[in-house]
C-alpha cells in the first residue's frame, strides 16, 4: 500500500508551507531518511526527509505551489500501488504527474465525438472556459483559447487542457491573438510555446497583423519571475500596514563621538580579552531596550480598541537575507547586557540567513530596529510592523559643522528616524522618546554603568 507524503506544520500560526523543491524526480527510488523534498515558510526552509522507503509514485503539487500544511503532496510506495486514494480533492489543484495510459486516453478524439467535431476558438469568440481550467492552463502554460472545448455548452473543461498540452499546441497569448487562432509549428518560448517573436521569424506560418508587431520587442525584453514566500508576505505586511495605520516619522541626529570611540577602543581589545566584536548597531539596540522602557506606548501593540504594553522590551531586528526583509525578535532586551545583546543579534541575524530561524523567533516584538547606515543612507522612512506602534530607523554618520565657544569644529552625526502609530500616540510623547534616546547615545557610558 502507497504511503502520503505530507507537507509539514511547523509552528501554531503556520497555515500553509511554498514547495520549494522537489529533491527526488517521480519512478526514482528513496530511502527513508534522505530529503525528499524542501518547503518554505515566510520565515524558514526547511528540508524534509522521507519517513519510509520505496519508489516515489507520484507528485501531486509543483515547486512553487502555496499548499496548506498536513495536505497529502505526494505518494511513496511499490511500483503499481494505486495513489489516487492518496491524492487531495476539493483544493483546486491537478494532479503534476499523468500516466501514459491516461494521456493516451484524452488524446483520442474516437473516445470522445464531441471534441472530434469542435475545433479550437478562434481569438474573436467568447469563450467559456471552467475557472479549473482556466487554472491548469497558468499552472501548464498553455493558452486556453487554444484547447477544444467538450464540455457542456461548449465549455472549455480540464481535460480539454490536459489533451492541448500533451499535444503541445501551445502558444503565448499575444502570439495566439496576433493570428487569430493557434499558431503551429515548433516555438522557442518556456515548454516549446510559439511566441511573437518566432512569428516574426516563420518559425510558425502565420501573418501578423498590425496592432501586434509593437509587442514582438516588448515580450522579448522582460523576465517574470515568481515572488517568494517572504516577498509575498512582506508586501502584504506593508501595504496593511500604510492603509489601516495614520503613520508619521520624526527624524534627529545625535553626536555618534562617544561610540565611535567606545567601538574603537572595544575593537582594539577584543581580541586580548576573548571580548565578543561589539557593534555600532549593538550599542543603539542596548541603548533603545533602555529607553524604551520609559516610553511604554511606544513598547506596545496597537490591538484596535485597546493597547497592550508590554513589561519587557522585545525587540525586533530587521536583517537582510537572500530570500528578502526577516525580522527576528530579542526577548526581553532589557534584561541583557551588551555582550548578550551583540552575542543573540548576531545568532539570530546568521540563523534568518541560513534559513534556520524558527517561526517562534519571528513572532512577539514590541518594537522594531531597522538600520541601513552600512548603504549609506543619511536619511528613511521605516513602515511600522502591525500591530506595533513604532520603528525607528537608523542611518550612517555624515560630518557636520557646529560651534562651540566661538569656534567651528567638526564632529559625526548619525540619524535617528522614528516611524509611529499616530492613533496610538502624539508627536509630543513620540518627540520625548528621540530626545531621551539621543541624550542616551551621547552619554553612552552612563547607561553601561
Amino acid at each position: 500500500m502507497s504511503n502520503a507524503i505530507v507537507m509539514p506544520k511547523v509552528g501554531q500560526a503556520v497555515e500553509s508551507c511554498m514547495l520549494s523543491e522537489w529533491c527526488k524526480k517521480v519512478g526514482e527510488p528513496v530511502q527513508a531518511g534522505e530529503v525528499l523534498f524542501r518547503f518554505e515558510t515566510d520565515k524558514s526552509v526547511f528540508d524534509e526527509e522521507a519517513k519510509e522507503s520505496g519508489i516515489f509514485l507520484a507528485a501531486f503539487f509543483e515547486e512553487g505551489d502555496d499548499i496548506p500544511c498536513l495536505t497529502n503532496i505526494g505518494a511513496i510506495g511499490q511500483p503499481g500501488e494505486d495513489v489516487e486514494a492518496l491524492r487531495p480533492r476539493g483544493n483546486g489543484k491537478e494532479p503534476v504527474q499523468e500516466t501514459t495510459e491516461k494521456v493516451a486516453e484524452i488524446l483520442s478524439p474516437t473516445q470522445n465525438p464531441v471534441l472530434a467535431a469542435r475545433s479550437p476558438a478562434t481569438a474573436k469568440e467568447e469563450i467559456f472556459a471552467s475557472p479549473r481550467a482556466k487554472h491548469l492552463a497558468e499552472k501548464l502554460g498553455v493558452n486556453y483559447r487554444s484547447a477544444a472545448a467538450t464540455g457542456a455548452e461548449g465549455r472549455i473543461i480540464e481535460v480539454d487542457i490536459r489533451r492541448l498540452a500533451a499535444t503541445g499546441a501551445s502558444s503565448t497569448q499575444a502570439a495566439f491573438e496576433a493570428c487569430g487562432g493557434t499558431p503551429r509549428g515548433n516555438g522557442t518560448g518556456l515548454g516549446g510555446r510559439i511566441t511573437l517573436k518566432n512569428l516574426t521569424e516563420s518559425v510558425s506560418p502565420c501573418i501578423l497583423t498590425p496592432d501586434s508587431v509593437s509587442d514582438v520587442a516588448t515580450e522579448s525584453e522582460y523576465t517574470d519571475v515568481k515572488l517568494s514566500n517572504v516577498r509575498k508576505v512582506t508586501a502584504k505586511a506593508m501595504t496593511q500596514s500604510l492603509t489601516s495605520m495614520a503613520q508619521l516619522t520624526h527624524t534627529v541626529s545625535f553626536d555618534a563621538t562617544t561610540i565611535m570611540e567606545l567601538r574603537k577602543k572595544l575593537k582594539n581589545t577584543d581580541s586580548a580579552f576573548g571580548a565578543p566584536r561589539i557593534t555600532i548597531n549593538d550599542m543603539i539596540l542596548y541603548a533603545v531596550s533602555r529607553v524604551l522602557m520609559h516610553h511604554p506606548d511606544l513598547n506596545a501593540n496597537f490591538l484596535g480598541d485597546k493597547m497592550r504594553h508590554f513589561h519587557h522590551v522585545n525587540l525586533g531586528i530587521a536583517v537582510d537575507t537572500p530570500r528578502g526583509l526577516l525580522v527576528p525578535t530579542l526577548f526581553h532586551a532589557d534584561t541583557k547586557s551588551l555582550t548578550q545583546i551583540s552575542e543573540e543579534a548576531r545568532a539570530l541575524a546568521e540563523k534568518c540567513r541560513q534559513g534556520s530561524v524558527k517561526p517562534e523567533q519571528m513572532q512577539g516584538a514590541s518594537f522594531t530596529v531597522s538600520n541601513l547606515g552600512s548603504f549609506g543612507i543619511e536619511h528613511f522612512t521605516p513602515i511600522v510592523n502591525p500591530p506595533q506602534t513604532g520603528i525607528l530607523g537608523v542611518d550612517c554618520t555624515v560630518d557636520r559643522i557646529r560651534s562651540v565657544n566661538g569656534a567651528l569644529s567638526v564632529y559625526p552625526a548619525m540619524g535617528l528616524s522614528l516611524t509611529y502609530d499616530h492613533r496610538a500616540l502624539d508627536g509630543a510623547p513620540a518627540s520625548r522618546f528621540l530626545q531621551e534616546l539621543r541624550t542616551t547615545l551621547e552619554n553612552f557610558y552612563a547607561i553601561l554603568i
